[in-house]
């Protein structure tokens, strides 16, 4: 579990959290909404230990994150940032290789874990291409084989951070990856998802988080937190809310 209390962050002489709490349970998956500059990758960065937060705690399985090694913290939380690059012509299966390196599974076990790993992301077709060869949402795709590879199989335990898994993708391709995501934290692995998307978000995630302006606006279920009210006044839109037809979640509607 990952427990966020009081977790508040300043950069560059301005606070872009303030008083942020909440908590990644596994099996869940919480989703992350907010315009821009409302504090989404921010969050995600303090989650990661990549910001060091400026008041607040931030917990892995009851310890401070602050104190596991890196090692230690690379076996039990991967994260995939908005953008991901390589300068280097390595074959995709060995993209998703780097993955395996905070273990010491041995050879065999690691190669039956990429293999799975390309499989989940729908990329085993492209295992021997060379990375540097292929589109930005196949990329994209190469690098949650990567993170799935580095926590597979999501047992319990796993925490998984993606901030825009879908922002290069097909519309298939966004329900498939979302679907893979879905599918580790059912496996266990706790997912804490970045999202624009409002009907992807109410789809494929437990919870919401709704920032704005670096602060909680509203936290709980798809159907408490996805209303007309706090979309107007986060994003400033004027939608409908109605219940999906077929699956019952939250489906907006722009007016």
């Amino acid at each position: 579990m990952l427990e966020v209390e009081g977790l508040s962050l300043s950069r560059g002489g301005a606070e872009v959290l303030r008083d942020i709490s909440l908590q990644l349970r596994a099996g869940k998956v919480l989703g992350v909404l907010g315009p821009n500059g409302a504090g989404k990758s921010s969050l995600l960065g303090s989650l990661s230990g990549e910001l060091a937060p400026s008041q607040g705690q931030v917990r892995l399985h009851g310890r401070d994150l602050a104190q596991w090694s890196g090692p230690e913290r690379a076996r039990r939380l991967a994260v995939l940032p908005q953008a991901s690059s390589l300068g280097f012509a390595f074959s995709v299966e060995e993209v998703v290789g780097m993955g395996r390196l905070p273990h010491d599974s041995g050879q065999q076990s690691d190669r039956q874990i990429i293999d799975a790993a390309l499989r989940a992301a729908d990329v085993l077709h492209l295992s021997a291409r060379n990375y540097l060869a292929l589109s930005g949402g196949e990329r994209q795709r190469v690098h949650l084989a990567r993170v799935l590879a580095q926590l597979w199989p999501g047992n319990e335990g796993a925490i998984l951070l993606l901030d825009e898994p879908t922002s290069a993708l097909d519309p298939l391709h966004q329900h498939t990856t979302l679907q893979t995501v879905r599918r580790f934290a059912d496996c266990g692995a706790s997912v804490l998802l970045i999202l624009h998307d409002l009907n992807l978000a109410a789809r494929y995630c437990d919870h919401i988080l709704l920032l704005e302006q670096g602060r909680t606006h509203a936290y709980g279920a798809p159907t408490e937190v996805l209303t007309p009210q706090a979309l107007k006044s986060v994003f400033g839109i004027d939608v409908l809310v109605q219940a999906h037809p077929e699956l019952g979640h939250p489906l907006i509607i722009a007016r």
